[in-house]
């Protein structure tokens, strides 16, 4: 007999585009509709499948063969009536070669070596090439958000309007997004990007950030993603503290638009998402007061918060489907999420390294922990964080084709695809904004 937990995985996606579930009334319409959208109905496009070649397919193929048997040991503890494929496959139609086809695209072709051009990536650098995103899709969107930016939330001042126009963020989700049914499917993850965004500059950064009294902005700010529930004599003050800063406005604005979209199991998902974010945020401001280099594993312990990890985990919503809550707390999959997250944040460092050394002070990283911890000269940093890189995504993308393969249920595999096309189009971003990014010249 199945279990209640089985019985919701099968029913198949909820979200939005689906008949969701819903553990609340609905609420008015005039409460519930969001904004009229006033862009052109685009087809989202196909996510690419192209399959691995030899080389690098049998390297996730050798891993992900060792995981399989563990994973499948998890799902039937966690779900005993799930019924799993037996691992062993006729010689003739091999399972595990189709798993990393299925989930991620092609990877680049290796350096012909030379110094790198601007736009370039970054030589030696595992990663999989995509397709430059849908220009009317990029463009519908890069009006939407910066319409919500400026007339929803008076988010920045107009001397900042250049550095939002740079940072792209149309071109930035549609590449990340590639199977999201619409615009606004599209807004509910742009306008999280932003509002993130704004509240690491504004608050941790360069745009009047200080780890001098972060933890108590963190923590207001954090309360309109996850909101106080109070005495009525209190709430009022709570709730006009949400309007006092543009970090403030943006969390509550997009939040707002993501819990109608998403079901109760999502948005939480997201806040606790974002509570991890914010702890990472804060270990990193901790070093900063005191001048603390950490090891490098301390610092990669700190990554795996402050990290990409709260957009890639969107990936259903902004599809239109859900991931099952079941589903997610496998370890199985939560180990694959971190990896992700914690893979593509070091693109970030990879890429941010000589923007970040411009600004006052010692700017922490990857490549320059290890310079400083480990004796080496920033060139050799720098290339053994790109190792470092490879080998975790070597790894996420080994593990996803074992969890795929030991849990073929189809909102998880299409979750384990979504967060590898993240990965791919964060790459992609990083790579081509120039406006932003610039190589060193180790080559």
């Amino acid at each position: 007999m199945s279990s209640p937990a089985i019985e919701r995985i099968l029913r198949g996606p909820t979200g939005l585009g689906t008949a969701g579930l819903q553990l609340r009334p609905p609420a008015p319409a005039a409460e519930v509709a969001a904004p009229a959208v006033h862009a052109p109905d685009v087809a989202a496009p196909e996510a690419p499948t192209a399959a691995l070649p030899t080389v690098e397919a049998s390297l996730v193929e050798a891993v992900a063969a060792e995981a399989v048997a563990a994973a499948a040991s998890v799902l039937e503890a966690v779900l005993p009536d799930l019924q799993l494929p037996s691992v062993a496959t006729p010689p003739s139609a091999p399972t595990l070669p189709s798993a990393p086809a299925l989930l991620f695209g092609a990877p680049a072709a290796a350096p012909s070596g030379g110094k790198p051009k601007l736009g370039d990536p970054i030589p030696g650098l595992y990663h999989h090439p995509i397709a430059e995103p849908d220009p009317v899709r990029v463009e519908a969107l890069s009006l939407k958000i910066k319409a919500w930016a400026i007339d929803e939330i008076e988010l920045y001042p107009p001397e900042w309007e250049k550095d939002f126009d740079g940072f792209s963020t149309g071109r930035y989700m549609v590449a990340c997004h590639p199977d999201a049914p619409s615009v606004d499917h599209l807004m509910l993850a742009a306008r999280l990007m932003v509002a993130e965004n704004a509240v690491d500059d504004c608050y941790c950064e360069d745009l009047g950030g200080s780890p001098i009294g972060l933890g108590s902005r963190l923590l207001l700010a954090h309360t309109a993603l996850d909101p106080l529930h109070t005495t009525a004599e209190y709430h009022p003050a709570w709730e006009a503290s949400l309007s006092e800063d543009a970090p403030r406005r943006s969390y509550r604005s997009a939040m707002d638009y993501f819990v109608r979209a998403a079901t109760p199991s999502q948005a939480d998902r997201f806040r606790h998402d974002m509570a991890r974010l914010h702890l990472g945020y804060l270990a990193e401001a901790a070093w900063s007061e005191s001048d603390h280099v950490p090891e490098v594993w301390e610092y990669l312990a700190m990554r795996q918060f402050n990290n990409f990890r709260p957009c890639p985990t969107i990936t259903d919503t902004v599809g239109g489907y859900e991931l099952p809550a079941e589903l997610h707390a496998l370890p199985a999959m939560q180990r694959v999420i971190s990896l992700a997250g914690n893979a593509t944040t070091i693109v970030n460092d990879l890429y941010s390294y000589t923007k970040e050394l411009a600004g006052p002070g010692l700017h922490l990283n990857l490549p320059v922990v290890i310079s400083e911890r480990e004796g080496v000269s920033r060139q050799e940093g720098y290339l053994k964080a790109v190792e470092v890189h490879n080998e975790l995504m070597h790894a996420f993308e080994a593990e996803s084709a074992a969890l795929a393969v030991a849990c073929p249920v189809p909102t998880l595999v299409r979750f384990l695809r979504g967060v590898a096309a993240w990965l791919d189009g964060n790459h992609h971003w990083h790579q081509t904004n120039t406006h932003r990014y610039s190589l060193p010249d180790f080559w």
